[in-house]
């Protein structure tokens, strides 16, 4: 009996023994992750998030010019480099800045990206590259039209924009002298130079006679971007507006008193576009003058 409760005693506190070492490699392992989770916190502060920083972080180049960008961090990592359509950096793990370069950008879909190991993780941060390209030529002319333009008729102005890039950041104004009368923007994604065409409905009347107009092609780029915004202007268009002739009333009155006998001077004027020629007709009806775009004058 007495060695029966010897085995049972020792059973138990092998028992109480393995229990209690349970609960303290499960307290281990619990200071063990809690120790990971505060080296991450001290390691990565604030920027655990977003451990690096680009300088500039937003580039804007002209297509075949040079680019340059610095990724930067402070903290502990295990390799920090970029990865690019062109001009990648391969990893380094004894540096805390990396430079992406390039002589001449001369892709269109260009992507870059700085990356870098830390800890357990590893973080990347995208470089917006906006490649762009100024139009080859801005022209301006009369759509689907030949021949005068009369007042009171509608028609309509093109400007044609050629082989710009990117177009969504295309801006086309239209100017009458000084006189900013439209404008448009274009929300194509595409990335490559394309050609663009807007259009200008115009009705003239006879103060518009002699007017020009021109369209100005501008790439609003940014902050980032060149400044002022690049721009192409088209030559101006001058237009001609014909109207029918308008008697300037003022200077030949309904009656007037005259002696007979004594010389008297009649005054017709008219405006017009191509220019009236006056033909005088007297009270019994005969014309004198030129008969050609006749403005007759009455008041006589």
């Amino acid at each position: 009996m007495q060695n029966r409760a010897l085995i049972l005693d020792a059973s138990f506190r092998f028992n109480e023994i393995r229990q209690t070492f349970k609960a303290t490699a499960t307290l281990c392992r619990f200071f063990m992750i809690l120790h990971f989770l505060l080296w991450v916190s001290l390691v990565a502060g604030t920027n655990a998030e977003c451990p690096f920083e680009l300088n500039p972080q937003r580039v804007v180049v002209m297509y075949g010019s040079s680019v340059s960008v610095n990724c930067s961090t402070n903290i502990t990592h295990r390799g920090i480099g970029w990865e690019a359509s062109v001009g990648s950096v391969p990893m380094k793990r004894d540096q805390n800045l990396t430079t992406w370069r390039v002589a001449s950008l001369t892709r269109w879909d260009i992507k870059a990206m700085c990356y870098i190991n830390y800890g357990m993780n590893q973080s990347e941060y995208p470089l917006p590259v906006t490649v762009y390209k100024t139009p080859d030529s801005v022209s301006i002319n009369t759509s689907d039209h030949t021949g005068p333009i009369t007042e009171g008729s509608t028609y309509k102005l093109q400007c044609d924009v050629v082989n710009v890039a990117p177009v969504q950041n295309l801006t086309v104004k239209w100017y009458k002298g000084e006189t900013l009368m439209h404008t448009e923007t274009f929300t194509d994604p595409i990335k490559t130079p394309v050609n663009k065409r807007s259009i200008l409905q115009i009705t003239p009347d006879r103060s518009d006679d002699g007017v020009q107009y021109k369209c100005k092609a501008e790439l609003e780029l940014g902050a980032e971007g060149p400044q002022p915004p690049p721009t192409v202007t088209s030559e101006p268009l001058k237009i001609t507006v014909y109207f029918k002739p308008i008697i300037n009333e003022t200077k030949l009155p309904s009656t007037l008193s005259v002696f007979r006998g004594y010389p008297m001077v009649l005054v017709c004027e008219a405006e017009g576009n191509p220019k009236p020629e006056i033909s005088w007709t007297k009270s019994n009806g005969t014309e004198t003058g030129n008969t050609r775009r006749k403005s007759y004058c009455k008041r006589i």
